[in-house]
């Protein structure tokens, strides 16, 4: 036995090496049965997996230009990393864009930008920008709500995310004043960080499900009484990754954690199928919207992903014979988001954005209805530009989700349905997870917010306006066709949007239903500042 031990000690390494290399060839060679490349290409098709597994970093990194990656290309995710450090945002040298691209925005100015008088509210804070539009207001909830900011972080569950992720976007959104939706997966205590909360209804009622995985009434009420941070509930319909189309939690990730959260059972696969079981038609789920309404007096709204638009008409119909309905509609783009689908889904079920909203605004402006919902936009839109356009089609509120995954850290390493995300965002692996610091990710949510609020304004200023809900369809062209011809969205869309009520900023500020907390205690100041920008505005 010590002549064996012995001989191997003399074995040196490039040996171990070699026998290593050996014993990959054999076994590769006359063991392997399912990889063609590696028996017929031992060791070498090795390699080639190897390559195939960090193929999206190498693009990232190395081959793909700067406007070339998909879904965000590298210029777009630098201005949210910077943004959300809180550095330098700027580009130099000009455009690198494609001005002459189909689809291309361009923004019209004004000869004569919005001056803001002296005690104006966004000289004293540049980055408030709350919704024009209240929540609840014309179906007179008794417990209506503004959202403080413009953009908001949109639904993505615990669970899809990391509890440090999810803690992360909460902080950063009580800081920003901004409005955090729970996703699907019921409110965690990550979400319990101070944040107006948006709770979302999936079709698997994760939290708020009895025995049986029903609706609770009962146990919806108990918790927006006991969390009065819930300022809004969100029936989702669908959502752009994988609309019409349910989804499976396998017993292997269902912790004891995510199991009361849910309240689901250990150790068996949780379905969430592809349609509510509480309604089966649009005047059942207008019911169900007015009951929800009533027993927790907060407003009500839907998110879908578009396609077919005959009960979306139905749907209006019934709105304005009845004055009953929906307080809010989110309209998810198809182009697919954080939640992890089949590519025929992703790629192809469901209108892009841009798209979808503008047939839906249309329905509801054709019934006079734009002014008795606040509508909110998704898809791909957390950039300033992009909102400008999504404010004049007549969008009120923006919610991102990928956009804010960046903010908090992700790299769009696109290993989000493998539990393998290497910046923690997207798994529950508590190894990967613990790089996440909360107290910086949560600062730079915040930067990202504040950052994207003062260029939107900046742009609605230069603009000629005060506020980006008076954007319009005319102060915005797009190219259209292989000849490059620029139309404004009035002429591509064929509407103009509906006006919406507004007086100024700083009426905005003094509303008793403005969420965030903001400016809480200084009721005086906000007077004041009125006052002031009212008379200017006069003259």
């Amino acid at each position: 036995m010590e002549n064996i031990f012995d001989f191997l000690g003399n074995i040196s390494w490039w040996m171990w090496l070699l026998i290593f290399i050996f014993l990959v060839v054999i076994y590769d060679v006359f063991i392997n049965k399912k990889h063609i490349i590696l028996h017929n290409f031992p060791l070498v098709g090795h390699f080639r997996y190897m390559l195939e597994s960090i193929g999206p970093e190498l693009r990232q990194y190395i081959v793909a230009g700067n406007r070339e990656e998909l879904p965000f290309n590298r210029i777009e995710r630098g201005w949210v990393y910077a943004s959300s450090k809180n550095v330098n945002n700027y580009e130099g040298f000009g455009t690198d864009q494609d001005i002459n691209a189909v689809n291309y925005v361009f923004i019209n100015n004004a000869v004569v930008p919005y001056y803001m008088p002296n005690k104006h509210i966004n000289r004293e804070d540049p980055y408030f920008v709350a919704c024009a539009k209240v929540m609840g207001e014309y179906h007179k909830r008794r417990r209506p709500f503004r959202p403080a900011s413009v953009i908001n972080v949109s639904a993505m569950s615990f669970g899809s995310l990391s509890a440090r992720a999810i803690e992360s976007l909460n902080l950063g959104c009580k800081k920003a004043y901004a409005y955090h939706n729970t996703g699907e997966g019921g409110l965690s205590p990550y979400h319990k960080k101070g944040a107006d909360i948006v709770f979302q209804i999936g079709t698997g009622y994760f939290g708020i499900r009895d025995e049986n995985g029903n609706f609770s009434m009962e146990k919806l009420v108990k918790l927006v009484k006991e969390y009065p941070s819930v300022r809004a509930i969100e029936i989702k319909l669908s959502q752009g990754a994988k609309p019409g189309k349910g989804g499976v939690l396998p017993a292997s990730k269902i912790t004891r954690e995510i199991s009361e959260i849910r309240h689901v059972p250990m150790g068996k696969d949780v379905l969430s199928p592809p349609a509510h079981s509480t309604f089966s038609n649009m005047q059942e789920l207008v019911d169900w919207i007015e009951e929800i309404a009533e027993e927790t007096g907060l407003p009500v709204g839907i998110k879908a992903a578009i396609g077919k638009l005959d009960e979306w008409r139905e749907l209006a119909s019934i709105m304005a014979e009845t004055n009953r309905g929906p307080d809010f509609i989110s309209i998810d783009g198809g182009e697919g988001g954080t939640g992890a689908a089949p590519p025929s889904f992703a790629d192809h079920v469901a209108l892009p954005w841009i798209y979808g909203f503008t047939d839906v605004y249309k329905i509801f402006q054709a019934r006079d209805l734009t002014n008795h919902i606040v509508f909110i936009g998704s898809g791909k839109l957390g950039f300033p530009a992009k909102a400008a356009m999504a404010f004049a089609m007549g969008v009120d509120c923006i919610n991102v989700a990928r956009e804010a995954m960046l903010s908090v850290g992700c790299i769009q390493a696109q290993s989000c349905h493998t539990n393998t995300c290497p910046t923690g965002v997207a798994t529950q692996n508590r190894w990967l997870q613990a790089g996440i610091n909360v107290k910086d990710k949560s600062e730079r949510v915040n930067y990202y917010f504040n950052n994207f609020r003062k260029e939107l304004l900046e742009i609605t200023h230069a603009c000629g306006y005060e506020h980006p809900c008076q954007f319009t369809m005319d102060d915005v062209e797009i190219n259209l066709g292989d000849r490059f011809i620029a139309k404004t969205l009035a002429e591509t869309f064929m509407y103009n949007k509906s006006k919406v009520p507004f007086d100024s900023v700083a009426t905005l500020a003094g509303c008793p239903n403005l969420g965030g907390s903001y400016r809480k205690g200084k009721e005086t100041d906000v007077k004041e500042v009125e006052t002031e920008d009212t008379s200017v505005a006069d003259q």
